[in-house]
């Protein structure tokens, strides 16, 4: 049987589908423990740990999958705490080669809990994310429905954060590393593209591939650059020069093309039910 976290990606009734009620996969669970005990004893404030990405949708694949974890702390994150938690990360990523990196999306009960926050944290707790330590916050909130609400909480700052691996691709030196970045930035350019829909017609994309269906249906002349993103997104071989073409090329596209559609269109207020 497939994966339910695909297109159309929502339920019977209409609402997004939670990754809360997939099943965790037995083989990472000395993974999930580490991560939790070291992260539950040694990162003061803690409030919970959530898994998000494939590890809590139960299809993540050793030696190729990330961990991704959403750290919420009780208070707002100060440098130290954050300094304290990056340590941590890495000290894991180093002990656990099962995976190809740990990432930390750190936040606090403060801003998670902020109504004005609903399509973002909200959702994201709802949604994507699975409690694995601590108070579950996403208990405080109901289902979501497909929005341009969402997307534009979720992906709204893609010129400023792609702009900021542009600018790093352009300093770093190592291969490995300009790699991870290329394989990071076509993922979120990837996401990205969803807010280059303005309707939302009972679909929401969950994988990469996903996106890259959705984008290639709306924007059929853009196929070739999605494909070419899609395979970075995965096994990023591209050179330093013509990766970074492509990507302002189109991130410039998808500026003028987001501004567009902001000019005919007003967020919808009806994501969640």
């Amino acid at each position: 049987m497939g994966s339910p976290f695909t297109l159309p990606g929502v339920d019977e009734r209409g609402f997004i589908l939670a990754v809360a009620d997939a099943r965790l996969q037995p083989s990472l669970t000395p993974l999930l423990a580490d991560a939790c005990g070291t992260l539950a004893a040694q990162a003061p404030g803690l409030d919970g740990i959530y898994a998000y990405g494939s590890v809590a949708r139960g299809e993540a694949c050793v030696g190729v999958s990330d961990l991704d974890l959403t750290v919420l702390l009780r208070e707002p994150p100060t440098p130290a705490a954050r300094e304290r938690l990056e340590g941590l990360r890495r000290t894991l990523e180093a002990r656990h080669p099962e995976v190809v990196k740990i990432d930390l999306d750190i936040g606090s009960c403060t801003e998670a809990l902020d109504p004005g926050q609903t399509y973002r944290w909200g959702f994201w707790l709802r949604h994507h994310c699975r409690c694995l330590w601590g108070e579950d916050r996403s208990r405080s909130f109901g289902p979501f429905r497909p929005s341009r609400d969402i997307a534009l909480a979720m992906n709204g700052d893609f010129e400023a954060v792609l702009g900021g691996y542009l600018a790093r691709l352009g300093r770093v030196g190592n291969l490995r590393d300009r790699r991870v970045l290329q394989r990071a930035a076509s993922r979120k350019l990837l996401r990205a593209t969803q807010i280059l829909q303005d309707v939302y017609c009972g679909e929401w994309p969950w994988s990469l591939d996903d996106h890259a269906q959705l984008f290639r249906r709306r924007h059929p002349d853009r196929a070739a650059e999605t494909t070419f993103f899609l395979t970075e997104a995965y096994q990023p071989a591209a050179g330093r020069e013509e990766f970074t073409a492509r990507l302002q090329a189109l991130v410039a596209w998808m500026a003028d093309q987001h501004r567009a559609i902001l000019q005919k269109t007003s967020p919808s207020s009806e994501a969640a039910g």
